[in-house]
């Protein structure tokens, strides 16, 4: 996370500043979810697929067509496909 930042002219400061409170929030979230596990597993497996499809929404529609504008051609569609196909694949096991 930082090094995007970085390149993109952020101070070194404030991009691990950032970086470092994101993480907090991860493991607030973490610290919450254990929680909310021992209330009721219909809860926790509601918020686990809201986040998988807020993660889909980001995927399709960021970094999709920003794959597509930096490598011209068929192998970020191709790669994408594929991450989409091994990640369905791996949740099945």
């Amino acid at each position: 996370m930082a090094v995007p930042m970085r390149s993109g002219g952020m101070k070194a400061s404030t991009a691990i500043f950032l970086t470092f409170a994101s993480g907090v929030t991860t493991g607030i979230g973490a610290l919450f979810g254990a929680i909310l596990e021992a209330v009721s597993q219909n809860l926790i497996s509601l918020c686990l697929a809201f986040a998988a499809g807020a993660m889909l929404y980001i995927v399709s529609g960021e970094l999709i067509p920003e794959s597509n504008k930096l490598h011209k051609g068929r192998i970020a569609s191709i790669g994408n496909v594929l991450g989409f196909i091994i990640g369905i694949i791996t949740t099945q096991l």
